[in-house]
């Protein structure tokens, strides 16, 4: 009898736990659509939300849709930062500002003619994995400190140095994202302002640095960039 009675609990509770994880999980996921949305209209209050491909209502990973959300936005936040500084540093490097020491112990300097993929093919192997390895520090850091953004932390956050001197190989004096405070007591108005500046120059900065490389390959590609850079006869995708 305290058998059959035992049984009968635990097939009860059985039957109403998948119900409340589902509930819970279904408030998450509305709440991180809905701020999804929010975000899409103060970006672009003409466009507003635009998901053609539905993106945002699939998942990945065998990951809840909240999770999804999560890795989308991050990733777009990422792209366009690193677009950002592509974007200005082709400009620069165009103009020929460069650095002014030698890019090896052999006192080699780069020539400044050069456009930025032929200048990124002219420096040595060992630099260029510099900087793959420097970059691909930054990018296990970010995913292996602080709360992940799949986790429920905020996309594009770029955890501290300063937080995490266990994950470091030794002492930073500044951290990555901003190094000298000048943010740290900025409103919550002004942060969210600015998060919305930089998804829109992101957005813009992945359309110039392609039409940059696009218009290097593939001559009239970009009419607007005719005879304003050079062709260019290397792979720009291919590191080495």
């Amino acid at each position: 009898m305290k058998l059959a009675v035992a049984s009968t609990l635990l097939a009860s509770a059985a039957a109403f736990a998948p119900a409340s994880v589902s509930k819970s999980s279904t408030a998450l996921n509305n709440a991180a659509m809905d701020d999804l949305k929010a975000l899409a209209e103060k970006s672009n209050p003409v466009l507003k939300y635009y998901d053609p491909l539905e993106l945002a209502s699939t998942t990945i990973y065998d990951e809840t849709n909240e999770a999804t959300i999560g890795f989308l936005r991050h990733a777009e936040i990422k792209h366009g930062r690193v677009a950002m500084a592509a974007f200005v540093g082709y400009i620069v490097q165009s103009n020929g500002l460069l650095f002014p020491w030698p890019q090896n112990t052999a006192g080699v300097m780069v020539d400044p003619s050069l456009s930025p993929p032929e200048q990124w093919d002219a420096i040595p192997d060992a630099a260029k994995w510099q900087i793959i390895l420097f970059v691909g520090f930054l990018e296990w850091f970010s995913e292996a400190a602080g709360t992940h953004y799949m986790r429920g932390g905020k996309p594009g956050a770029f955890p501290n140095f300063s937080d995490h001197p266990d994950k470091m190989f030794h002492s930073v004096p500044f951290n990555l994202f901003d190094p000298f405070g000048f943010s740290k007591n900025a409103s919550a108005e002004k942060k969210e302002m600015g998060l919305v500046k930089e998804l829109n120059n992101g957005r813009l900065a992945q359309i110039g640095i392609f039409g940059f490389l696009a218009a290097q390959k593939v001559e009239g590609s970009v009419p607007l960039l005719k005879g304003v850079v050079s062709h260019y006869d290397g792979e720009p995708m291919a590191p080495f």
